[in-house]
């Protein structure tokens, strides 16, 4: 199965404390003819708007498509994932959502931000 960049999929995601993962939503970043070419993407944690901020945190504006039944942010807790671990797809980012996204993985990497 392949993925395209800003879907919001479900994985096994790992706490940091415990060998234990617990299924959470993501997005993908990267797209097909990158790392999909080898049966990987790159992703970042989506987590509850409620839980204590970290920097370049990016509030969800669009949830329902997003497909995510409360407010959420995309946290910079980047990973790459063999796409096999994913569970399903829920949703997409939505424009607005997209370009803040983007531009924080740009202030994350010091670059300009991209679509």
């Amino acid at each position: 199965m392949t993925y395209e960049r800003w879907d919001v999929v479900v994985v096994p995601f790992p706490f940091t404390d415990a060998a234990q993962a617990r299924r959470r939503p993501a997005v993908v970043l990267s797209g097909p003819d990158s790392l999909g070419t080898v049966g990987h993407a790159t992703m970042a944690m989506i987590t509850s708007a409620g839980n204590p901020p970290w920097p370049l945190d990016v509030p969800l504006a669009d949830l329902d498509v997003a497909g995510l039944p409360a407010a959420s942010v995309v946290r910079m807790k980047l990973f790459t994932l063999d796409l096999r671990f994913v569970r399903w797809k829920i949703g997409t980012l939505g424009e607005a959502d997209r370009r803040a996204v983007a531009s924080s993985v740009a202030a994350l990497l010091g670059a300009a931000p991209t679509d």
